[in-house]
């Protein structure tokens, strides 16, 4: 019960969620099989804050589902910035799309469907912030092909790091996909090319800067 009265404390103290947002977020719990995959208003509004901190030019996110992360951080983009999102499913992308266009975003977002490790080298950069929250198996990958691409001095973040707290429960650290996040964050932790720090905004984000 405590954990819930803090989060609910935590968003009733931020900046509401505005109209289109909110009707975004209810349109996926309506109609999309996974909506808690939906990144929502407390960890939304944290990745518009950040990226209107950075002023970013280039933005790569990897996992679009609905557009709701797409379209907190393009917020923030500079004047001429573009952000370039993938994901797999394809039967998502016309969601997204009027969603993005709905914000006013689709000159600054570009939709891209397909296997991100295949589509990442093709793109242009370099990026100042990149946002990993595709397939969690496929971390390790994102992030390798993703770190050279960086500026420096640029940001990465990862999604789901905490894993719903199973990473620190010794019940589930034989689970498969529990040992793989265990994995994932300590490589970056270890990773002397970062400076890191993990945060428990939501299911947890870490934050990467690239020295």
């Amino acid at each position: 019960m405590e954990q819930k009265d803090r989060d609910e404390y935590l968003i009733s103290h931020s900046s509401a969620e505005d109209p289109l947002l909110a009707q975004l977020n209810r349109q996926t719990f309506l109609k999309m099989i996974n909506p808690k995959m939906i990144s929502g208003h407390y960890q939304g509004k944290f990745l518009e804050m950040l990226s209107f901190m950075l002023r970013p030019r280039q933005i790569l996110e990897i996992g679009t589902f609905t557009g709701y992360s797409a379209i907190c951080l393009a917020r923030g983009l500079s004047e001429h910035g573009k952000l370039h999102t993938i994901d797999k499913n394809d039967e998502v992308r016309a969601f997204a799309s009027a969603w993005i266009t709905r914000a006013g975003l689709e000159k600054k977002i570009v939709l891209h469907t397909g296997d991100a490790l295949d589509i990442i080298p093709s793109l242009p950069g370099p990026f100042d912030l990149v946002f990993i929250d595709g397939e969690k198996t496929e971390y390790k990958e994102y992030y390798l092909l993703s770190l050279p691409r960086v500026r420096k001095g640029g940001y990465l973040l990862a999604d789901n790091v905490l894993w719903n707290g199973k990473v620190y429960r010794p019940e589930f650290r034989n689970d498969q996909s529990t040992k793989m996040m265990i994995a994932f964050n300590k490589m970056i932790t270890e990773d002397e090319r970062v400076e890191n720090i993990m945060v428990p905004v939501r299911d947890g984000l870490m934050i990467m800067r690239k020295k």
